[in-house]
């Protein structure tokens, strides 16, 4: 009776990981594209691969509820939230929520933008939503690439890949997107810094249950669900969380755990012969990028086994003397 009711709590785990939907992907021809063209595809058409629900079978979020921080009961102070300014003003995107969702289409002052999240990757990058003079929203196809979530736009249903910003099939294939930088720091720390706050409510009109992580234990294994082109080296755990910046085709990861080791909170480095300053905010687990002018870089935080699948020629930090 132990194997049984083992066996079921983990079929239902990887039911709740798809969002409830696994049984469309299980319907899906095993070639399935989710209705998207992908005829001229920049990327073999092999390795894009349906990761389960239908199109917009996780469904983004549009025109978000946001409310007060004295308004949020479901956030804990150690919980992980997407943090973005603009014009001054705050906003805060807990994880929780974008686990079920994964891309929230929002506006701060007229300028629109999607928050986007791979759970797989553990991925967050904000994009400026203004394509050739147009605002768009952004939707999830269904369809990975390198295990990462591939974005599509409704006004062309050009598929977009998140990591690398760039559309590789549809329309506007060739074509990036502007990345706005943001922090991907705890609760408590955004709070604190960022006391008027708005934040993501999570009344988004979907029955989810934010207080339950779909993907509990995932960032621990070592194991994917998907397959990606690069593998990376062992040196670190596939799920150990890095920063990556890359400057002009030069790529450069920096790992949480050498980071820990750098003992300094605030140091500089170069990529590809440009300077960049960190703040590192071990209690919070949380980096902070600036160029040489002191503006903020919108860099990728993720797990290493990602980065290296996009970028397997990445140079690796590791503080001096290591």
């Amino acid at each position: 009776m132990r194997f049984i009711v083992s066996r079921k709590a983990r079929l239902l785990t990887l039911f709740t990981l798809l969002g409830g939907l696994l049984v469309y992907g299980l319907a899906a021809s095993a070639g399935s594209d989710n209705g998207f063209d992908l005829s001229n595809s920049i990327i073999p058409r092999a390795e894009i691969l349906h990761g389960g629900p239908p199109r917009d079978g996780i469904p983004a979020l549009s025109n978000p509820k946001l409310v007060a921080p004295e308004s949020v009961s479901f956030l804990e102070p150690g919980d992980r939230v997407i943090g973005i300014t603009l014009n001054g003003k705050a906003r805060a995107y807990p994880v929780a929520i974008l686990n079920w969702h994964e891309i929230v289409n929002d506006e701060i002052d007229g300028r629109h933008f999607a928050i986007t999240y791979c759970p797989l990757c553990g991925t967050a990058v904000a994009f400026d939503s203004n394509i050739e003079g147009s605002t768009t929203d952004f939707g999830v196809s269904g369809l990975l690439y390198n295990s990462d979530v591939l974005l599509y736009d409704r006004d062309t249903e050009s598929l977009w890949s998140q990591i690398l910003g760039q559309a590789v099939a549809g329309e506007r294939v060739g074509q990036s997107l502007t990345a706005i930088p943001i922090s991907h720091t705890s609760w408590r720390d955004w709070l604190n810094d960022h006391p008027d706050t708005l934040v993501l409510s999570d009344d988004t009109g979907y029955s989810r249950d934010y207080r339950r992580d779909p993907y509990a234990g995932y960032e621990k294994s070592r194991h994917t669900y998907f397959a990606v082109n690069n593998k990376a080296p062992d040196n670190y755990h596939p799920k150990e969380v890095v920063v990556g910046l890359g400057v002009d085709g030069v790529y450069k990861a920096y790992p949480f755990i050498e980071l820990d080791r750098q003992g300094k909170t605030s140091f500089s480095d170069n990529v590809n012969g440009k300077r960049f300053d960190f703040e590192w905010d071990t209690a919070n687990r949380s980096v902070t990028i600036t160029d040489s002018a002191g503006d903020p870089v919108a860099a990728i935080q993720g797990f290493w086994f990602a980065w290296f699948a996009f970028h397997p020629d990445t140079e690796v930090f590791k503080p001096e003397g290591s």
